[in-house]
């Protein structure tokens, strides 16, 4: 799988992506063969509104103590 940044343009009464002949290539993506693209457009939104939502259940701590239990 690769990630790559594109910018939708007009394209009639649509957006299209143009994907670069590289990429097309390692993924065997060819014309009138069906493939997903997963759109990530508002990733960061997401992520800020996540920020300060999620209570851990022990302390940073504790936590490094455990991870530290098995290197004794």
């Amino acid at each position: 799988m690769e990630a790559i940044i594109v910018k939708a343009k007009e394209w009639g009464n649509s957006l299209g992506i143009t994907i670069p002949k590289s990429v097309a290539k390692k993924e065997g993506i060819i014309a009138n063969k069906e493939f997903t693209i997963l759109i990530d457009g508002n990733a960061m939104k997401n992520v800020r509104k996540l920020f300060g939502q999620l209570k851990p259940k022990m302390s940073t701590q504790k936590a490094m103590e455990e991870i530290d239990k098995g290197y004794d």
